[in-house]
Formats: C-alpha cells, structure tokens, sequence
C-alpha cells in the first residue's frame, strides 16, 4: 500500500536525498571539465582527433550501458555506484601523468565504463528507494534536485579550475579531480538499499535484458517515453564538449572561458530546479519548452557575443529541464525488477544518438566557426518538439 505524503517516514528520504545530493555533487566536481579539451589541443591533437575521442567515450558507453544496466537489477546498485567513480579516477591519473592521444582514449575508457556502471543503477536505486517509502511521486523533484546539485558541483570546479590552473596548470587540476572521484566512491557506500533477494532477479543479466525489452516492444507508452530521452539528451549532451571552443572564438582570453562555461552551468542548474513544478506542462508544455531552448541556442550561437552566451545558458537551461522530465515519464511507465535495464537502454540511444552528434560536429566543423555548428545542431530539437506536438494532437482527436 502506498502512504499518503503526510505518513512518508522523513527520516528515510532524508537519508537517502542527503547522500544522493552529495553524491551527485562530487561525481561532477571535476576541475578538468572546463580545461580538458584545451589539454587535448595543446598536446597537439587535431579537431579530428579531439571528436574522436568524444566517439570513443560514448562507444564504450554503447557497449557496456544495457549490459551494465541488466547487471544492476541483479546484483547490488550500490556497489555499482561506488566502483564506477574509482574507474574514472584511474583515467584521470593517465592524463596528466602521460598525456597523449592513447593516453586520453584510455581515459576515456575508463570513465565511459565507470558512467556505465552508474547509468540506469542510480536511478532505479533512487526510484525504488523512493518507492518502498511511499515517496516515489517526489522522484522528478528530487531528480530535479540532484541534476542541479551535479551541475553545482560543475559550476563550483569551472570557478576553481581558473585559479588551480593558473598555480599548477593540468597537473594541479587533474589530482584535485582524481580526489573527488575517490570522494565520489565513499560517498555511494552510504546509499541504502534495501531490495531483498527476492525482489531481485535470479535471471542472469541476459535473460534481465530480453525480459526488459520485451516490455517496451509490447507497452507504447513506455517506447515513447524510453525515445524521448535521448531525442532530449544527445544532442547538447554533446555540445556541452565543444562550449570552451565556443567561447574561445568570440575573443575572449583562455582565462576567462571557464567563468563563461560557469555562466551556461548556471542555467542549466536553475533548469534542474524547476522539475517539480514543471512536471505539470504536460506533452503540448514540454514541446513549447524545447522549441524555445532551440530557437534560444541557434540565436545566441550566432550572435558570437556575451549576449549570445547568455542565451546559450538560456538554452542550457531548457535542455536540462526537459530532460529531467523526460527520465521522470520513463521511470513511471517501467517495471520495478526491469527499471535499471531500461533506463540503461534510454541511456544507450542517447549515446548512439551522442555518436552521431561528434561526427555531425567534426564534419560541420571543418567548413564553418563553431558558432554556426552549434546553430545548426538546434535544429534536431524543433523536430522533436514538432514531433510531441503532433503526437499530443493525435492523442486529442475523438
């Protein structure tokens, strides 16, 4: 039986979003997110190069994201969520302490299997966490809350990776990340869990996978809401690689683009926010949203000014929103024993889709300013909109 919201047991969700919101802070507290892809162009590594290694991260996160997810409804989410953080830490180390193009490409590796291992396991722990409390109508707010707590702990190492470069360049910044993913770690050994054994499955991860699959071939609702994710996800998920490039080429000095990165963080963390109460636009509310944030990206791209970034951060925050609610519609239509399995499959379109963005960008980018790349890749986001748009007429019609 589910509890009304005035008998949820407090002090279990409190437990549970305390060290949610520490985790997801420190497993985004990364002071070479603003700097690595100047590292990489300072090694001497092409833009080829450079979207090569962008491919390879959401490769490895191809391979092993459905595999890693069908192993997270078998075996413990926690454990998951502890060994994938000291994965990432590893790369890291390999970049400042050998820094080349094989190098990074095991890096990437590295924290692509690690992203894995968290993908799909965070969630569903969450959910069902949520859900054994009587609290699962609280999961897009508290996502929502989490979201903005990663893009803090975002915004907080872009702000702090402008000073620590300047005293210790790559290397100074490279150790502090390595020690927050190993704060990450310690962090997920006090998530709760408690799944009995026989909630969990007995099937091996395989059989979990077909049985997952199974559900979204036979339920609509749940395909739709399993392709929106990465419809909403891939593409700024990607563009978010390329923001320094951005930014670099208005005229500005390499020193400030971190504060400039720290701007577009900002939105994208005021979006997070928002989840709760935006999770009654609706479908007809969430194409208006994206519509907006796309004509918001092509317009400040182009305007290759401060205004322009500001707009991007507009945009930013857009994305971020419709893609908490986008998980939200997904983690209510799923199965409990099914949940990290196809929440990983959303994940694994969403990498595919993050594939062909790197590519599209390396190829765009040849011919023409980043500036424009970033306008022209808006424009998967208005047929998604229109999509939603038409698919809610039709749903309307007698």
């Amino acid at each position: 039986m589910t509890l009304s919201p005035a008998r949820v047991p407090t002090t279990g969700v409190r437990r549970l979003t305390t060290t949610l919101y520490g985790y997801s802070f420190l497993d985004d507290f990364v002071l070479l997110y603003p700097v690595y892809a100047l590292l990489f162009a300072d090694t001497g590594l092409s833009l080829w190069q450079i979207s090569s290694l962008f491919a390879l991260w959401s490769i490895t996160g191809v391979v092993l994201e459905v595999p890693s997810g069908a192993w997270a409804d078998t075996v413990s989410r926690r454990r998951l969520l502890w060994i994938g953080p000291l994965l990432t830490a590893v790369g890291f180390a390999l970049w400042v302490v050998v820094p080349s193009y094989w190098a990074f490409a095991a890096g990437f590796v590295l924290w692509g299997a690690g992203g894995a291992l968290g993908s799909g396991a965070l969630e569903a722990l969450v959910y069902d966490e949520l859900d054994r409390l009587g609290a699962a109508g609280r999961y897009a707010r508290i996502m929502g809350r989490a979201r903005a707590a990663r893009l803090v702990g975002t915004v907080t190492s872009i702000g702090l990776a402008g000073p620590v470069f300047a005293q210790g360049g790559y290397a100074a910044v490279g150790v502090a990340s390595f020690l927050a993913c190993v704060l990450t770690a310690a962090t997920a050994t006090r998530f709760p869990e408690h799944r009995t054994r026989a909630e969990s499955s007995d099937d091996n991860w395989a059989t979990t996978l077909r049985t997952g699959l199974a559900q979204v071939r036979g339920e609509r609702s749940v395909r739709g809401a399993l392709l929106l994710i990465p419809a909403v996800a891939a593409v700024w998920g990607a563009l978010d690689e390329y923001t320094p490039l951005l930014i670099r080429d208005i005229g500005v000095a390499e020193a400030t683009v971190p504060y400039l990165i720290m701007l577009i963080w900002a939105g994208a963390t005021a979006g997070s926010l928002l989840a709760g109460p935006a999770e009654r636009l609706g479908t007809r509310g969430l194409a208006a949203l994206l519509a907006g944030a796309a004509l918001a990206l092509a317009v400040g791209a182009a305007a290759r000014s401060l205004a322009g970034i500001a707009l991007v951060s507009l945009a930013f925050a857009g994305f971020q929103l419709a893609e908490v609610l986008a998980d939200a519609r997904l983690q209510h239509r799923i199965d409990d024993s099914r949940r990290a399995t196809l929440t990983s499959v959303a994940s694994l379109g969403t990498e595919l889709a993050t594939v062909v963005t790197f590519g599209g960008y390396a190829l765009l980018g040849t011919g023409a300013p980043h500036s424009t790349v970033f306008a022209v890749l808006a424009v998967p986001y208005l047929v998604t909109a229109l999509a939603l748009a038409r698919a809610r007429a039709a749903t309307a019609r007698p």
